[in-house]
């Protein structure tokens, strides 16, 4: 949790969040995460000044633990003095005790935001999913929410002037906005809507711009001309090495090329033969996309 402390902005943990998508569609399935189709709804999570403290953070724990769908589950739902926002106690279950930090007894609006974040580790923890290390694996966490519809929450407790900031969470604003815009692209739903915080609407506009270059990017046809050019010119010199590009040539076998490529959905690599307009189809995200190779 950074508290009145300096924000880092911009994509330094872009690669990780990307394999953290993918990873999510490989041990959930499509069918699975097509459940998920509709966000946390606001009026669900909300906490009024007048709430009961204890009571009104059982209820937001209550609801997430339903959107998840962890029905035996039960959050046992704590407050004390600690360096980070939350933390939770991963045990076999069925009941997990959530601590929150003190600040959120003043700071109640975001409450939600905390958990959300705290109930998916209980969620990938059911799963067996995890990635390597504290960091790649917070990181996980915070894509997961993100692309399960919760984590519009942590964007929202984003908020920064001359004077203060508050950000919850591994991610930047901007990769926030990311995980939001790729799934704002599959399921058609517009989170910022529901944005209280003006740096969060701000965050979610950068990371849409983001996603958005992942689907104009060589061999997909919708690659500007610079793409186009550059893809064109490797494929003269192919199979020899691209660096700086997100795809790579290599021979079949049969004297012809083929050319492996990044799902723009959910970043499986996906390889095609190389032979002009081919329509692929991937197997994970079954996103179809146009190519010419």
């Amino acid at each position: 949790m950074a508290s009145d402390g300096p924000v880092v902005h911009g994509y330094p943990h872009l690669d990780t969040v990307r394999a953290a998508i993918t990873a999510l569609y490989r041990r959930l399935s499509y069918d699975t995460i097509q459940t998920f189709a509709t966000s946390v709804a606001p009026a669900d999570v909300a906490f009024c000044d007048t709430d009961d403290l204890y009571l009104g953070a059982q209820r937001v724990a209550r609801e997430l633990v339903r959107h998840y769908r962890l029905p035996d589950a039960r959050m046992i739902v704590s407050f004390r003095e600690m360096r980070y926002a939350a933390n939770v106690e991963l045990a076999a279950g069925p009941e997990y005790f959530v601590e929150l930090n003190d600040r959120f007894r003043t700071h109640r609006r975001d409450i939600g935001a905390a958990l959300a974040h705290e109930v998916m580790h209980v969620y990938l923890h059911r799963l067996d999913l995890s990635f390597t290390g504290t960091r790649d694996n917070e990181i996980l966490t915070d894509t997961a929410t993100t692309y399960l519809g919760a984590g519009w929450l942590l964007l929202d407790a984003y908020r920064e002037d001359a004077d203060s900031s508050q950000k919850l969470g591994y991610l930047t604003p901007e990769e926030f906005g990311y995980v939001l815009a790729k799934r704002s692209l599959v399921f058609g739903e517009d989170p910022s809507v529901w944005f209280t915080s003006p740096q969060a609407y701000t965050a979610y506009e950068k990371g849409m711009v983001q996603a958005r270059l992942d689907e104009q990017q060589p061999p997909l046809t919708a690659a500007g001309w610079a793409g186009r050019h550059r893809y064109a010119r490797d494929r003269r010199h192919a199979p020899g090495p691209q660096p700086g590009v997100p795809y790579t040539f290599t021979p079949d076998g049969g004297g012809r090329l083929r050319v492996s490529f990044p799902c723009p959905t959910c970043h499986q690599r996906i390889r095609v033969p190389v032979r002009g307009r081919v329509r692929a189809r991937c197997a994970l995200c079954r996103t179809v996309l146009e190519c010419d190779t």
